[in-house]
């Protein structure tokens, strides 16, 4: 198996909940037992996809969203540790495993360890990372904080969500932000959010497993975690029978966010993969048109695509339904670049980044979004929703499946520019393209947030 596409499937829990689940990559079966709130559709976007291709080099990797979140049943109401713990026990049934590893991290770490501690014939190794078990409490103050975020997140998913962020990934820049949003809101509801973060610190107690774990267990933290605090680590490492701790530096509460290495090789060395490079994994139809586009030092072009008001459709439609849009809104811009030959780099929370070889193409790309949108609209008068286009051409830094520089950012503040239902295109792309039947209005010059000289934007003509 390659790690192209997880192969996402669902096992039914002891309770009647659909749980689902996706296996990739080769070898030993690794089961990543998710943490807070996740969603499948994302699972190798960004740092994470990176973090899990690299280990799907040596292991069958299978993980799943739990009960309440991403595309697992939403409408559950038992969210404690035990109907968490069904959630696993169902991927596991599903699939047969017999003997397997499991890495889990933060709310899953309970889990985790109450499963090893009672199906010791079935778990191979245990890793955990920013574990806690509930002998930990921390102080007054951390107390008040935590009944102060649940509230707010109940209160305001969008404002919660943001908070939340500041624990998590503290450093995050405003990009890293926004796909760390638009992530949380498409993985659950503030208030599944709030009551899963409730019953994993508040009300549970595991403990009492924890001597009876028998499985080789490696017990990984970072010193400055500011979501649960190293002495929790210390805690679950002294209590599971010949268990090794590594605290590790940094303060990042994901093992995949920040300094991703010393994570991976700590776990690479438990688990008995070999030092030496492993066969990179097939490349994904994304790498493959990322590689051929810059085969050659032609310029590229970006596109950005950005959601109109996606908060406000939250809270107009809710959760549920307002991801639902999301959901449309990338299929009808993957199907565009399908036909038009653009390749996806990433998920942006509220939309889309491409690249494609040649601005002709990124323009009649951009035009088929914006009439394929007006055509969804029309047929749903009640629910319609607009898309910003931006574009802009030059030479990005290529690295890791992922365009950076200034050509990126400016194709990004052109589609912030941009009005919902409009194009935007720099003065370069207009000219590439010209003779070849693109109409375009002069916008004037503008001076976009970041840059100190005023560029031209021009808005591209879609409508019939």
């Amino acid at each position: 198996m390659t790690t192209d596409a997880p192969r996402m499937q669902f096992a039914t829990a002891s309770d009647g909940v659909t749980i689902a689940y996706a296996t990739f990559g080769s070898g030993p079966p690794l089961v990543m037992a998710p943490g807070w709130i996740t969603h499948l559709e994302h699972v190798m976007e960004g740092q994470q996809g990176r973090f899990f291709s690299r280990l799907a080099r040596s292991h069958t990797i299978i993980t799943y969203d739990g009960r309440g979140t991403g595309l697992s049943d939403r409408a559950v109401d038992d969210l404690s540790v035990q109907a968490r713990l069904r959630d696993l026990e169902a991927v596991v049934g599903r699939l047969g495993l017999e003997r397997f590893s499991i890495f889990s991290w933060s709310q899953s770490t309970p889990i985790a360890m109450m499963y090893t501690a009672e199906h010791p014939e079935r778990v191979e190794q245990l890793i955990l990372f920013a574990a806690f078990c509930g002998g930990h409490k921390g102080t007054e103050r951390d107390e008040a904080v935590l009944r102060a975020l649940l509230d707010l997140m109940r209160a305001e998913w969008g404002i919660g969500a943001r908070t939340t962020m500041g624990f998590v990934h503290p450093d995050a820049d405003r990009e890293e932000m926004e796909v760390g949003l638009g992530f949380l809101r498409a993985a659950a509801s503030g208030e599944v959010a709030a009551k899963i973060l409730e019953e994993g610190f508040m009300h549970t107690d595991v403990r009492a497993y924890l001597p009876r774990i028998t499985t080789p267990t490696l017990v990984l933290h970072r010193r400055g975690d500011k979501a649960v605090d190293a002495e929790s680590g210390r805690i679950v490492a002294s209590m599971i029978p010949g268990s090794r701790l590594i605290l590790l530096d940094g303060d990042h509460h994901l093992p995949y966010d920040h300094d991703a290495e010393p994570v991976l090789a700590a776990i690479e060395e438990f688990l008995g993969v070999e030092a030496a490079p492993a066969a990179p994994a097939a490349p994904s139809p994304a790498s493959r048109a990322m590689a051929a586009l810059f085969s050659s030092e032609a310029p590229v072009t970006l596109l950005f695509t950005d959601m109109e008001a996606s908060t406000v459709l939250t809270q107009r439609l809710g959760d549920e339904r307002a991801q639902e849009l999301v959901r449309t809104h990338n299929t009808i811009v993957r199907d565009a670049l399908g036909v038009h030959g653009g390749a996806e780099i990433k998920h942006t929370g509220d939309g889309i980044m491409a690249s494609f070889a040649a601005s002709s193409r990124a323009l009649e790309c951009a035009i088929a979004i914006q009439r394929t949108l007006a055509t969804h609209n029309e047929e749903r008068p009640d629910e319609p929703f607009r898309v910003r286009i931006g574009l802009n051409c030059g030479e990005p830094v290529h690295e890791e499946n992922d365009l950076f520089g200034t050509a990126v950012q400016m194709a990004r503040r052109i589609c912030e520019h941009a009005q919902p239902g409009e194009i935007l295109a720099s003065n370069v792309v207009r000219e590439l393209v010209a003779g070849k039947g693109f109409l375009f209005a002069d916008g004037g010059e503008t001076t976009l947030r970041g840059f100190e000289d005023p560029v031209r934007l021009y808005q591209v003509r879609w409508q019939e």
